[in-house]
């Protein structure tokens, strides 16, 4: 039977099963001041209420209304998977829904909340009315291909589409209890389910989307509905992919199945939202070639094709990985949905196996890689996220632009951002699947609770200005008298001193060994108790493995969880091409409250090149003619964090600085 919705706690966009193998189970953080509670609050006053504005004006909710048969005119937009962004942004307003509640200090029935259940409530009526009777609903076919469906599983996306449906529908039940539109999502789901299916299985398709994403959207309806045809049709789509259906293209996952994979290929988010499936397959299956492959695949990703900032993508021709160690700068492509697709895909591998490691990228994707692509004000929008932008740069504008932009042809990245930052309390803590304990994944002032075994319940206050600051302070509220639990805090795998003050002990790296990344505290709590976690935060310089040809003989700036960067505002009198910096010089740190909202800037020596005039040829003999010197004037280096750039006015940016 279908579990009921009250049979469940509450939870985010990711609830392992009751027999789910899951290490650790997501618990839920009220987020009350600090770095991300003003992050999240731009998103929820100004991001999330302009979504259905721009959603009419570049004419998606109009394709509703021509596929409901209640206008009349031609499809809006260039691409047949628009109906995603409606899709995105009913998840991102369902999750802001669900944080009005009084137990979170909102205003419940306030009207703001008001106006924006409305909206919801308006715009799930125009999907629902789009929808065909036999479940089946995507405006491009049904409009501009005359009811045609699944002859262009390579590019038609309609799988793609249906993920985000079911992906909205299930944050929007959770978040309301209310059913329309998950029976919209459903629908559409039992209708694939009647027909793709294996050879000899009597279902007339044997067929794949270009664009992985159904697989872990169906995981999380079996969650949500306890139906099992959904977990196994996820595991049919998950397991046909490598097999040729496509054509066998590296760019749609179709070269070699999963399992078998050795590095992550291909479009990036198309992998990612594939290896998010899988993990999910994974955790609630027990499938341990499933798991292997998930573990090999992201340790390859990590250690030879992520970007100092966590960004993924290294081409800009078919939003691919590129080679091992293919990691450049200005052609960077870092896409902001695929940074979303590596922070979903970490935290379910975080949450199978339980080491912290995943949680440390997805600090690292969520503070720079992440966060850049959405200004300061969130009202435009990076798609791509390079890492040096050069001096006398021409930006061709468009999708691929290096600067920030209201909207775009291909939407996809706005209103993925707006969903994650909706949901992001549920990516900061977690209890172990025993019940045993409190896991504290990301750091933020606010009240992390969680249920342990046999009915109890914990909950613990923090306190913090990181990621400027070190110092977390904690603060038991709420604990069980009659047992022991563990309180695990994870130090970060950038962080070379700690220190951790619990009563009247004190620990610090050389007397607190760490398992799987994790600071261990076990004993009876009572309300009151206090820790106190100092992570050292001095400013470093950082260089690449050699193999990274694009920064050899440079170095990057980093203070804590944040990546840095120059930018030429910070630097009248010259561009940032020919700033080299001094290495033999400390870095320091400034406060700066009057500047990109208030942040901490690192201050560095360096010169300037002076390069004399080559003539017509930029090229010398290496036996004749010295490497320039970086004589001249010495210059002051104002490195401000990654997130911020691109919120003044245009000019070159870069992370990676050449040290000679």
């Amino acid at each position: 039977m279908p579990r009921t919705r009250s049979a469940l706690p509450a939870a985010g966009p990711v609830r392992p099963g009751p027999d789910a193998r899951a290490a650790l189970r997501p618990a839920t953080v009220d987020v009350r001041t600090g770095f991300w509670h003003a992050r999240r609050e731009v998103n929820a006053r100004t991001s999330i209420p302009q979504g259905p504005g721009l959603l009419e004006s570049a004419g998606n909710l109009y394709n509703l209304r021509l596929a409901a048969g209640t206008a009349q005119g031609e499809f809006q937009g260039a691409y047949p998977f628009v109906d995603t962004d409606v899709y995105k942004w009913l998840e991102a307003a369902s999750w802001r829904l669900a944080q009005r509640g009084p137990e979170t200090g909102g205003e419940h029935n306030g009207p703001e909340s008001r106006q924006l259940a409305a909206e919801v409530d308006r715009i799930v009526s125009l999907v629902a009315d789009a929808q065909q009777p036999d479940g089946y609903l995507n405006t491009w076919f049904q409009i501009r291909k005359g009811g045609e469906r699944y002859q262009d599983l390579r590019w038609g996306h309609e799988l793609y589409c249906a993920g985000h449906l079911i992906q909205a529908a299930v944050a929007h039940h959770r978040a309301t209890g209310r059913d329309e539109l998950l029976d919209v999502a459903r629908g559409f789901a039992d209708h694939i389910d009647s027909v793709f299916g294996l050879p000899g299985s009597g279902k007339p398709i044997d067929g794949i989307d270009g664009h992985p994403e159904v697989e872990t959207a169906l995981v999380e309806l079996y969650r949500e509905t306890g139906e099992q045809r959904y977990l196994d049709l996820a595991g049919y789509f998950v397991d046909r992919y490598g097999h040729g259906l496509l054509g066998g293209e590296a760019y749609c996952q179709d070269r070699v199945p999963l399992r078998e994979a050795t590095n992550v290929e291909g479009h990036a988010v198309r992998q990612l939202y594939l290896l998010a499936g899988a993990t999910d397959l994974a955790t609630e299956t027990g499938d341990a070639e499933l798991r292997a492959a998930a573990e090999r695949l992201w340790q390859a990703m990590t250690a030879t094709k992520t970007h100092l900032t966590g960004g993924l993508g290294a081409h800009h021709d078919e939003e691919d990985f590129g080679d091992p160690y293919e990691l450049p700068n200005e052609r960077a492509y870092c896409e902001t949905c695929a940074a979303i697709a590596s922070i979903q895909w970490s935290w379910r591998m975080a949450l199978l196996t339980g080491e912290a490691r995943y949680s440390d990228l997805i600090e690292r994707t969520l503070y720079n890689g992440f966060l850049a692509g959405v200004s300061l004000d969130g009202e435009s929008w990076l798609y791509v996220n390079p890492l040096q932008v050069r001096d006398g740069h021409t930006d061709t504008g468009g999708d691929q632009s290096a600067r920030r932009t209201r909207w775009f042809r291909c939407a996809c990245c706005p209103p993925n951002a707006m969903r994650l930052l909706a949901s992001l309390e549920h990516y900061l803590s977690s209890t172990d699947a025993g019940g045993n304990g409190l896991q504290i994944h990301q750091y933020v002032t606010g009240r992390y609770a969680a249920d342990l075994a046999g009915s109890a319940s914990v909950a613990v206050r923090a306190e913090t200005e990181y990621p400027w600051h070190g110092t977390i302070a904690f603060t038991v509220e709420e604990s069980p008298a009659d047992r022991p639990w563990t309180l695990s805090l994870r130090i970060p795998q950038w962080c070379r001193e700690y220190r951790v003050r619990c009563g009247s002990s004190t620990y610090d790296q050389t007397d607190a060994p760490l398992a799987d990344g994790w600071l261990r505290l076990e004993r009876s709590w009572a309300a009151g108790d206090q820790v106190v976690l100092e992570l050292g935060l001095e400013p470093r310089l950082t260089a690449a493995d050699p193999r990274v040809d694009a920064v050899r003989g440079c170095v990057a700036i980093e203070r804590g969880p944040l990546v840095y960067c120059l930018e030429q505002v910070d630097h009248p009198g010259g561009g940032l091409d020919d700033i080299v910096i001094d290495t033999a010089r400390p870095l320091a740190v400034k406060q700066r409250p009057d500047l990109l909202g208030g942040i901490t800037t690192v201050v560095a020596a360096g010169r300037r090149r002076q390069i004399p005039d080559a003539g017509w040829w930029p090229y010398r003999s290496a036996e004749a003619t010295p490497e320039p010197a970086p004589s001249g004037e010495p210059v002051e280096l104002t490195a401000i964090p990654y997130y911020a750039w691109a919120n003044r006015q245009d000019g070159s940016m870069r992370v990676w600085l050449p040290t000679s």
